[in-house]
């Protein structure tokens, strides 16, 4: 009997492993039984257990962008916003340190980064970006793990009434190799509940050992497992809660230590619960779900919903139902929770969902145009009333949904186009060309994600050449990697003699004045116009100049106009791509723009043949010039906040600025204080906040001459010239009575900017250093990124005045100590490189500096104290039924006490009792047990103290 049950926890471990989730056909019940509550009351049914049966606080859901964590691109588990608790670094100030046991329903995603969903997301019944973890906490020893399993079987059995024999268990079966034996008091808490003692499994590290990430908190889990099968046929698992323990802390050395508080962290996923609950296979069959696939089935020219996958699910119609109702759910809940579609980070995470969701909603649902911001009051009428942001924020959600999808369905046209003609050009086993593939993605110029475009190739047999397709990123990530400290590249150029001879045949300078040919929709968002030209003349890489160029040749092109902005002024090229007219499923990618003797080439790399004469559409990359307007909008106020902080008569020295950072160099006395930083950055921030009106003009160079204020560079400028003007018009900016240039941002400019000041977001100065001597030079981001750094800098900010709490609280051990000296050491290391306010960053440094002394100091007092008590023992042992006490003398007056009591004399006089009485005169504290102590105390009259020892001592003998 033996011998078969272990076989069959064998077979069920295996069953596990693979297959995790649910499987199979959808809509059909588990059992006979009647539909249990909806979702909503299953929620509330949850919380109220806790907190009404049990006692836990309710905390509401953290938003699923992560505070100060820039590990994570979402929050992807309900403990995340507890970190600071199991790490040991919550301010002890602050609300969360009073936590003790808790619970919530956390909003959760998982796409993109260590924890991705995405690209499972409607291959089968379960899989979601978007999911809510219901949990409860229990903090420093609150309660631990009989309580935990206790609650949790309650909950199940009695609140939720599913069967007993429904339920399985597995627990810690030990990791011989990491020393760790089994949980056996976990799987004894689970007999005594009653769970069959078949149904209590074992597994090992890999399913149930928990951990937070290489090092921190860690501690080994019990998982309950739900019954598919229900008694009919071999069990079919799939886990419905994961009960952590967190009770070690992997260290750097990748060995385990003890924590010296222990913690309880559950995670039971909302939907599969309410799956279980109502009776059905599949979550998307969930009221969660139905309103959505109904919403969906009424607006889209698609068959209803039919709950099919694999070969069974013929158009992939009903995987559509799915990605369409999951991802609606993901965009509601990113963007009220502030997370808009973006180009880095996990906004392009969120933009890659969206025309995911936008290809199948059109494509294979055959949806209207609008269709998805639509569904967005159905999102709010499911999850708003447990998530009132949502009902918020209802139509801005709706109002961005539709704005992206618009822009993203000539995009999904065009690429649509490009990749039949590719298609049809490929021989039979050949790969999808990688440069094709890049040209059409986000990272290149139609925005297509890439898993999106795999799909679409795998729909066709086509497969992608994905080698091809890293080595691509790589040199992206390479380009990137040099933008915050730009070498100038050495790209296609116009000598000397190519440029006599354009102006011996009389061809007039590019006329790029369409760059600025650009406005803002009522939304608030940016709408860029193509630009038509022609082309006059094409050069080889080595600048001769030729009628035309074949396939695949890289080259430069002059056309008549465009709307490209060529590299100057510190702002970086646009890039993005050309078609011929009427031939519009060919792209020409364009590499970048340079300025030439007052030409504009364009360097791009042809896909097919290109001549003289021919007639082109140009389009820059909307995303990427956006970012370069909002960069150089925010150059302009950090100019002005510098002045108004460091003085009138402060001089720019340069800059440069890409989509990602900036760099400015300003001319300064004395390296910029943190108080500096700080003011000016809180002046951008009030520029950015007023959301001003951005004016540009181009006017008379000679109406420039005499303004008080105007900032300008030592360059030769234009006639005419452009001026840009923050918050005033340039008439009234350039008139030398109204004073305007002194009070804003005034200069001038050829570059292209924001027409509103609020879309900066915001600006933090990242990154300070001198250049030369007289020069500082400045690195800021803007924006998404701007908040990022300021959160991090808050978390890193708590992280300190944590540690200096413990350091004050004083340690009697040296290994909590060393522990304390390591985590100021790790902590240095995090203020000294990460993406942080600068100004934060050097207050940070000076107090982890004086920390680390204050901690080596205490380290050294602790290993004095313990060679003291070594001493006294040993005094001790030579003359046994004595007491001793010892008194060391410190630098500047400090005092080491030790001492120890003859048994023989307990309990009348205690040890702890005789370093009390001696350092509490002397302004200490003492520590210790009956028959041995230490203590420390501040003194110049070593003999006063000793005076009172032998005085204590008597009395007490």
């Amino acid at each position: 009997m033996a011998v078969s049950m272990a076989a069959a926890a064998g077979r069920l471990r295996r069953a596990i492993r693979r297959s995790p989730l649910w499987g199979g056909p959808s809509r059909r019940p588990l059992s006979s039984e009647p539909p249990a509550a909806q979702a909503r009351a299953v929620r509330d049914a949850f919380l109220n257990f806790f907190r009404d049966r049990h006692g836990h606080r309710l905390v509401p859901s953290a938003s699923v962008r992560p505070r100060g964590d820039p590990s994570l691109l979402f929050v992807n588990a309900g403990m995340n916003q507890f970190k600071p608790i199991f790490l040991g670094t919550v301010n002890p100030r602050s609300e969360m340190a009073g936590f003790r046991r808790v619970a919530n329903s956390q909003k959760c995603v998982r796409a993109g980064g260590r924890h991705s969903d995405l690209e499972d997301v409607g291959r089968d019944l379960s899989h979601h970006t978007f999911f809510e973890m219901l949990g409860n906490w229990a903090f420093g020893g609150e309660y631990f793990k009989e309580e935990a399993c206790s609650m949790a079987w309650e909950l199940l059995t009695q609140v939720y009434g599913i069967p007993e024999d429904r339920l399985w268990v597995s627990y810690f079966g030990g990791d011989p190799k990491a020393g760790l034996d089994p949980d056996l008091e976990s799987r004894d808490i689970w007999l005594s509940l009653g769970v069959r003692d078949s149904h209590v499994l074992s597994f090992g590290p890999e399913e149930n050992f928990w951990e937070m990430g290489d090092t921190g908190p860690c501690g080994p889990c019990t998982e309950i497992h739900y019954d598919l099968a229900g008694r009919v046929g071999a069990p079919q698992l799939v886990e419905l809660w994961n009960l952590v323990f967190i009770q070690h802390n992997r260290e750097a050395d990748g060995s385990l230590q003890p924590l010296p508080q222990r913690h309880v962290d559950t995670g039971m996923g909302l939907e599969r619960l309410v799956a279980v609950l109502q009776g059905t296979r599949s979550t998307y069959d969930t009221d969660l779900f139905s309103p959505l696939l109904k919403a969906i089935h009424q607006g889209c020219r698609a068959p209803p919903y039919l709950g099919r996958v694999g070969a069974a699910d013929e158009g992939r119609t009903d995987m559509a139902y799915r990605v369409v109702a999951d991802h609606i759910r993901t965009l509601s809940v990113c963007i009220a929770d502030g997370v808009y579609p973006g180009m880095s980070g996990a906004p392009l995470v969120l933009r890659r969902i969206l025309r995911r969701a936008v290809r199948f909603s059109t494509e294979v649902l055959r949806a209207p145009p609008g269709f998805l911001g639509s569904l967005v009051p159905v999102v709010v009428e499911t999850l708003g009333d447990a998530y009132p942001e949502l009902q918020k924020n209802s139509a801005q959600i709706a109002h961005l949904v539709s704005e992206d999808e618009a822009a993203f369905l000539a995009s999904l046209q065009r690429g649509r186009q490009i990749i039949d003609r590719t298609l049809r050009r490929l021989g039979p086993s050949e790969l999808f060309p990688a440069e094709v593939a890049w040209s059409l993605s986000l990272a290149g110029n139609l925005g297509l994600p890439l898993d999106l475009l795999e799909l679409m190739l795998e729909e066709k047999g086509v497969q992608l050449d994905s080698a091809g397709l890293a080595r691509l990123a790589q040199e992206e990530a390479q380009h990137r990697s040099q933008q915050s400290e730009p070498v100038q590249e050495q790209g296609l150029q116009l000598n000397v003699h190519a440029l006599g001879e354009l102006q011996r045949r009389g061809v007039p300078p590019t006329d790029d004045s369409p760059k600025y040919n650009y406005s803002l929709r009522p939304s608030g968002g940016y709408e860029f116009s193509a630009c038509e030209a022609q082309v006059l003349q094409l050069y080889t890489e080595d600048g001769t100049a030729v009628a035309s160029v074949g396939k695949g040749q890289r080259c430069g092109l002059l056309l008549d106009k465009t709307n490209f902005y060529a590299e100057q002024g510190g702002q970086a090229s646009d890039r993005g791509y050309l078609v011929r007219v009427g031939q519009e499923d060919v792209l020409f990618p364009v590499a970048q723009a340079q300025v030439c003797g007052g030409f504009i080439l364009h360097e791009a790399v042809a896909p097919e043949g290109l001549k003289v004469g021919d007639q082109v559409q140009l389009h820059v990359d909307e995303a990427w010039r956006l970012r370069c307007m909002e960069k150089h909008t925010a150059t302009h106020l950090l100019s002005w906040a510098l002045r108004q902080t460091l003085g009138p008569h402060t001089e720019q020295r340069g800059s440069h600025l890409s989509p990602e950072r900036l760099r400015f160099d300003v001319a300064t006395q004395a390296p910029l204080t943190p108080e500096q930083l700080r003011a000016v950055e809180g002046t951008v921030q009030d520029a950015v906040g007023q959301d001003e009106p951005v004016y540009m003009e181009d006017v008379a160079l000679a109406l420039t001459a005499h303004v008080p204020g105007l900032r300008s560079l030592d360059e030769v400028y234009p006639d005419p010239v452009r001026v840009v003007s923050v918050g005033v018009p340039v008439a009234r900016a350039l008139d030398p009575a109204s004073q305007a240039a002194l009070r804003t941002s005034v200069e001038l400019c050829c570059g292209t900017h924001l027409l509103r000041t609020g879309a900066v977001g915001d600006l933090v100065i990242v990154g300070e250093r001198q250049l030369t001597k007289g020069t500082t030079r400045l690195l800021a981001v803007t924006g998404e990124q701007a908040q990022q750094a300021r959160e991090v800098g808050q978390n890193l900010a708590q992280e300190v005045e944590a540690a200096t709490e413990r350091l004050s609280r004083g340690s009697q051990d040296v290994a909590a100590a060393q522990r304390l000296s390591k985590d100021v050491g790790r902590l240095t290391d995090a203020v000294d490189t990460a993406l942080m306010p600068q100004w934060q960053r050097r207050e940070l440094q000076a107090a982890l500096k004086a920390l680390q002394r204050r901690a080596n100091a205490a380290i050294r007092k602790l290993e004095l104290g313990q060679v003291l008590v070594k001493v006294v023992r040993q005094l001790c042992e030579r003359a046994p039924g004595t007491s001793v006490l010892l008194l060391s003398p410190q630098p500047r007056g400090h005092v080491l006490c030790a001492c120890q009591v003859a048994q023989s004399a307990t309990p009348a006089f205690t040890a702890e009792a005789w370093a009390l009485a001696v350092c509490s005169p002397m302004g200490g504290k003492a520590w210790g047990s009956r028959v041995v102590a230490q203590g420390t105390g501040t003194t110049a009259d070593l003999g006063a103290a000793l005076s009172t020892a032998r005085a204590y001592a008597l009395d007490q003998l």
